[in-house]
């Protein structure tokens, strides 16, 4: 997705960069998402790496299936497929 709106190599790496840091602090990977306030839980919810670290903290830490991480599931594929989506109407093939 990032690659369709970047015009160069080093725009692209620094938007992902950008968007990088405040996902991994968003998600609950650094910082308890209890303890954050409401908004930025509420934000943190659109953050795909939320729902995978609720799957990989479930099946490593607790060794539970995919009968109690079904919802999680559901949602990285449902924003995985929309990401894939935008990124495939935003993408025309170039010749520079």
């Amino acid at each position: 997705m990032i690659s369709t709106v970047a015009r160069t190599q080093l725009q692209a790496m620094q938007a992902s960069f950008a968007l990088i840091l405040p996902s991994v602090l968003l998600s609950g990977f650094m910082f308890p998402r209890e303890s954050m306030p409401a908004f930025i839980y509420f934000i943190g919810n659109f953050i795909p790496i939320t729902y995978f670290l609720r799957v990989l903290r479930g099946i490593i830490l607790k060794g539970v299936g995919i009968e109690f991480l079904w919802t999680e599931v559901v949602w990285l594929v449902s924003m995985s497929a929309g990401i894939f989506l935008l990124s495939l109407l935003r993408f025309k093939k170039k010749l520079d």
